[in-house]
Formats: C-alpha cells, structure tokens, sequence
C-alpha cells in the first residue's frame, strides 16, 4: 500500500472528525425516519405507502444538509424501507402493485439504512401493532433479540474477536428458549461499502465458516440480530417476492435483451453502490430486465426469507462507532414494554456480559500495548430488568 493510499484509508475512518459527524448526522436521519415508519404501523395500512414514506423521508432529510459545499456530496437511501412481519425474517418492500396491509397484534420487523458521503447508518427494529405490554413468545423473542443486542454492543470492542460475539448471541437466545437465525451476517461499514470483509457470524456451523477478525479501533460495524421462536433456518418461499438488489460491481456482462440493457442502465446512474428496490424502476421493464441481469449475476438480490407459518421472528439492527473513548451505539429505537416468560437473572453469564462497560479507560502514562486496548473499561451496566435499554 502506497503513502498516498495509508493517507486516504486513514483519512476515511473515525480518526477524522469529518466522518464522524457523517456517520452521526446520517444516524439522526435514520433514527428519525424509523420514529416515522414505527408511527405508521397501524392496523389496515397498506405496506408498501409504509416503505415509500420512510425511503421519502430519508431523501427529503439527506436532501437537505450538506448542500453548500464545494464537492458534490452523494448521499440518501443506504438500505429500502422492509416491512417484514411475523414468519417473514427479511426483505419484504414490495412493489406499488401490492396490496397487503399490516393487521392488529402483527410483529412488524423494520430495516432501513440512509448514508451522507458514503457513510452508512442502518438501523432494524421490532414493533407490535398493539396496545399495552407485549407478552408471550412475542415478548420472549424480542426480548432475546433486544439483550443479544445489549451483549453484542459490550463485546463489538478493539481487542475481542467476531467468534465472541457468535458464541455470546446464541447463548442469549437459547435463554429465552428461542434460536438466533441463520444466514444472518453483521458487517463492517466503510465508505460506500454496506458489506465489508470483516463480518460477524450469527451461527457459526458447517455450511458457513467466516475468516476469524479482532475489532479495532475506529472502525464502524452495523451489528445485526435476528431472532426465532422457530427452529431459525429460513427459507425462500417465493423468488417474486424479492425486489431489493445491489450492483455486483466485480461483474460485467454484455447484456442480449433491449429491455435488459435499459434497466440495468437505469441502476448504474442511479444505484451504482447502494442497494434499491425495484419500485424505484421503470416498473414495465424492470421484472423482464432484472431476469437477465440476475441470471448474469450483474444484481446481488437480497431474497425475501420466512420461517413457518405461526414461528415469530424479531429483529434488531444498530450501527456502532468504535471509537477512542469506546464502543458508541448510533442508531437505535425505544422498545413496547415486554413481559417475557424467561427470566436471564440467574443466568451469571449473560448478566456479567451485560455488566460491562462500552466506554474505554484510558491508562494514564505510557503507550498502550496493541491488543490491550478492551482489558480497561467503565462498568456501564444495562439497567435491571430493563426492556428498553436502547433508549439513548
């Protein structure tokens, strides 16, 4: 690596205070447009209006800062607005043709992701259309998904490795009966890149083996947390439900079909990096051109999952800064109170994970040894029996 590229590579992570506050302003858009999206989950409303307001409401926001600078900045939609509810695990933000609408007491899994300048901030979260506590093996689920996030965002630290953080997760939704999903990846962020090298398992088995990654300092990871009351192997039920894709940009293909080279013309002006939905398409082609380009392997579909019928599946996705005064969670939402039928306080493991701090103690004089960096840290406990502990 040249001179020139350690400068530029150092210059792009959170030791400029540049990016940091790109990464920051981006959270606030984001957890703002969730704030909206959860407001609209109403029984009888229709998903795809869900899904268009919360991608408006990101461009609108991003639209609206950075504006007067020399450099023109990119910035919007990271990740489409997914509405996802009950059984279904993921990626569901359907076409303007659909007509599903969400119902009473339905567990409503939403995934957005917005970015300024290439700096991403994504976020999920799990809401129930109902009123009063949420109870049952909807509460156990959430719950479990809610404190493997806890556990996550203490061990997401310089020094601790990505299997910590596998081991750790299963552990916590094994103690509310409940099985973290397979399949599911947690990545680090960079400049314009959602899915970084280093990831962070969520089941580690055969089938799926990732390269063995420490945390450092001044990175930047979108820790992602999918949990089931089912046995957590989803399935593709149905290739049409996918509509949200991302450019392979490694590939390239000379397309044979007029409508084919249309689309995917469309996509590289407007989505060379980021994924999109194909509502964001001239629809009458789109269906036909993405066939080919997905045939060519030119689009990464990110397919729409489901467990089976009556298993409950819930989500939590924040994105975390690793910086040098510790691990900071930027986006995030207040949780409905939860009245799980597990309990985790006889659990030592898991209650010592949670009594960690996220700040990093600086040791006074002398340099710190490399790999060191996590031994020192402020307890900062999640709070007893707190259910909303991502209240910022």
């Amino acid at each position: 690596m040249s001179d020139d590229e350690v400068r530029e590579e150092k210059e792009l992570d959170l030791s400029s205070s540049d990016v940091v506050t790109k990464y920051k302003d981006a959270a606030d858009i984001i957890n703002n447009a969730l704030k909206l999206v959860v407001s609209l989950c109403k029984p009888k409303a229709k998903i795809v209006d869900i899904c268009e307001k919360g991608d408006s409401y990101i461009r609108e926001q991003t639209g609206n800062i950075y504006k007067n600078v020399k450099r023109k900045i990119e910035r919007g939609v990271a990740f489409p607005t997914c509405l996802s509810v009950n059984n279904t695990v993921c990626h569901f933000s359907p076409l303007a043709t659909d007509e599903t609408v969400l119902e009473e007491n339905d567990m409503v899994k939403i995934d957005m992701g917005c970015h300024i300048d290439g700096f991403i901030a994504v976020v999920a979260h799990t809401h129930v259309i109902h009123d009063g506590p949420v109870t049952g093996r909807a509460a156990d689920v959430l719950a479990a998904a809610n404190t493997a996030a806890e556990v996550a965002l203490r061990l997401v630290r310089p020094g601790k490795k990505n299997k910590d953080v596998t081991e750790a997760i299963q552990k916590v939704a094994a103690a509310y009966d409940c099985k973290i999903v397979e399949g599911v990846l947690s990545h680090q962020l960079k400049q314009f890149v959602i899915d970084g090298n280093k990831v962070v398992l969520s089941v580690s088995n055969a089938d799926t083996k990732v390269d063995d990654a420490e945390f450092e300092e001044n990175e930047v990871y979108a820790i992602d947390i999918v949990t089931s009351t089912g046995e957590g192997k989803p399935k593709l039920l149905d290739e049409k439900q996918t509509t949200i894709y991302k450019r392979a940009v490694d590939k390239n293909y000379h397309l044979k079909m007029k409508a084919s080279r249309f689309i995917f013309s469309e996509i590289s002006q407007k989505f060379p990096i980021m994924p999109f939905t194909a509502r964001a398409l001239e629809e009458k082609r789109a269906r036909l051109g993405l066939v080919e380009c997905m045939n060519h392997e030119l689009l990464q579909p990110y397919p729409v999952l489901h467990e089976k019928p009556g298993d409950l599946v819930a989500h939590i996705k924040f994105t975390v800064l690793l910086l040098p005064s510790g691990s900071q969670r930027a986006t995030s939402h207040p949780l409905q109170e939860l009245q799980s039928t597990k309990s985790i306080e006889d659990n030592a493991e898991i209650k010592a994970w949670l009594a960690l701090g996220t700040k990093t103690k600086k040791k006074s004089g002398g340099k710190k040894k490399k790999g060191k960096k996590a031994d020192a840290a402020e307890a900062e406990p999640m709070e007893e029996g707190s259910n909303d502990a991502s209240k910022e």
